[in-house]
């Protein structure tokens, strides 16, 4: 098994990685793209860590126009085996408030203008998403979690955007069961079971979208306050993380890591050469 590499994909908000030491920025190319930035790679409590800003520097992309899949890419070509993501988002419940940490272990996809996907025609595949995230790095990103409440087995709902909702649609998704809605879960998730990489999602609750008749439509300066508020708490969580991680990496208990292995449905002599060189990274394992 390769050794423990902490990625980290920042959203909204997080756009650096304090304290690590020999910290170097480095660019990487990939098949699919380039990816939203340069890595930033170091490490922590001695544990090899790259950081990635979803949005870019600057905040350059938005939630549709994200390069996941080049993301993702790159993060496994660094020598990511572990991938928290960390994002924005609001609140459809009441007991979920800003300020609040959440857990999140399900999705519900409403994306529609993204590659949700590193296959496809000459090399079809299909992974299970029925537990999207990992469940030992997620007890892991919980436990490292030290001021904020925080709230775990939580759906969100990703919406295209870039627009917040309407009042019919925040009540639709609280309807369905749905805990937090943001713009960026998906296809990211997907991806990185696609990748073999045993990702957890912690969620910043920034709102209560526009549904909760105690507060007013959500608007960007209440969600960059309020991300400001817990930018030292994520950056703490990612420092305890990265000392509760053991650097010997044993398989996953619940196979993240070989989740191709069952996947590839295309036969050898049928496979499109172009599309399987593209994913050397990805799946060069079983292809």
């Amino acid at each position: 098994m390769p050794p423990t590499m902490l990625g980290i994909i920042g959203g909204s908000g997080l756009y650096q990685i304090d304290g690590l030491q020999n910290p170097v920025w480095t660019t990487i190319q990939t098949p699919w793209g380039d990816p939203s930035d340069a890595i930033l790679t170091g490490t922590l409590s001695g544990l090899p860590v790259a950081f990635l800003p979803r949005h870019g520097r600057g905040h350059v992309h938005t939630p549709s126009t994200v390069p996941y899949r080049a993301n993702i890419d790159a993060m496994k070509q660094i020598g990511v085996t572990d991938l928290l993501a960390v994002s924005a988002c609001g609140s459809l419940r009441n007991d979920y408030a800003p300020g609040d940490f959440v857990i999140v272990d399900q999705y519900i996809d409403r994306t529609f203008a993204r590659e949700k996907s590193f296959f496809g025609p000459g090399c079809v595949a299909h992974v299970s998403v029925a537990h999207p995230t990992c469940p030992r790095l997620s007890s892991a990103a919980a436990a490292a979690i030290h001021g904020p409440r925080v709230h775990s087995g939580a759906t969100y709902l990703a919406m295209e955007g870039p627009q917040f909702s309407t009042l019919a649609e925040s009540r639709l998704y609280r309807s369905w069961g749905a805990d937090l809605i943001g713009m960026t879960g998906m296809p990211e998730a997907k991806l990185a079971r696609e990748a073999e990489l045993c990702y957890a999602s912690v969620a910043m609750v920034t709102d209560y979208d526009c549904w909760h008749e105690g507060h007013g439509a959500v608007d960007v300066a209440q969600v960059i306050a309020t991300l400001h508020a817990n930018a030292d708490a994520a950056r703490a969580m990612i420092v305890a993380l990265a000392q509760a991680l053991p650097p010997d990496r044993a398989p996953c208990p619940h196979g993240c890591d070989s989740s191709l292995d069952h996947a590839i449905m295309t036969a050898p002599a049928q496979r499109d050469p172009g599309l399987v060189h593209k994913l050397a990274t990805i799946a060069g394992r079983v292809l």
